[in-house]
């Protein structure tokens, strides 16, 4: 699949040219999502990272999937995009972090709490996984433009993110593509055994 060129530290493991592509579309405030990630991490990550049965094989896409009835999943996902950009090797680690904690944004916890204020919770969760260097930069990427409704410096990103996931009707969270096809066996609670015997019918090369 398609993948500009700024967001290249989305692909969280696996070499950009890898000939088979599992894009992952996730929302920060999804607890399917949050599930899934672990997974990836523990199961896919090892597998496919060199050393792994398919290193070189399979590259890993993650694709943020802004869903608009989580109220601060625009915020989180801008912060998804900061880090991809202030500290793109801590991309993952960031998100992993976020997924972690994502119970503080869910609707109820995050009501009382102006956007400036959510801002600032994501970047104590950068600053423990990006750096105290980057924490400014990652910072800057979410102030708020000038202009009265002109967003911050990753909103052109984040409307990449948002076509994308339209134009290839994607509705919901965890939803994953196997080289450009909903794969719509894979579940949020997959864990080694589904995965490996997955790769395993998947992997041609």
């Amino acid at each position: 699949m398609a993948l500009q060129p700024s967001l290249r530290p989305l692909i969280i493991v696996g070499p950009y040219d890898a000939p088979h592509t599992l894009d992952v579309f996730l929302d920060y405030v999804c607890p399917f999502s949050a599930k899934i990630s672990l997974a990836i991490d523990a199961v896919l990550k090892p597998l496919l990272s060199p050393g792994g049965k398919y290193a070189g094989k399979v590259k890993i896409i993650f694709r943020p999937q802004v869903q608009p009835w989580h109220a601060t999943s625009t915020l989180t996902h801008e912060a998804g995009l900061a880090a991809a950009r202030a500290a793109p090797d801590a991309f993952w680690a960031f998100s992993l972090a976020l997924f972690k904690q994502q119970g503080d944004f869910f609707d109820i916890p995050s009501s009382t709490l102006t956007p400036l204020q959510i801002r600032e919770k994501l970047a104590a969760i950068a600053q423990q996984t990006i750096g105290a260097n980057r924490v400014d930069a990652f910072k800057g990427l979410l102030k708020l433009k000038s202009t009265p409704n002109g967003g911050v410096d990753v909103t052109e990103d984040l409307k990449y993110t948002i076509k994308f996931s339209r134009q290839n009707g994607i509705h919901v969270s965890p939803t994953v593509l196997w080289d450009g096809l909903v794969a719509n066996e894979v579940s949020s609670s997959w864990g080694e055994k589904e995965w490996t015997d997955f790769l395993e019918k998947k992997v041609s090369v």
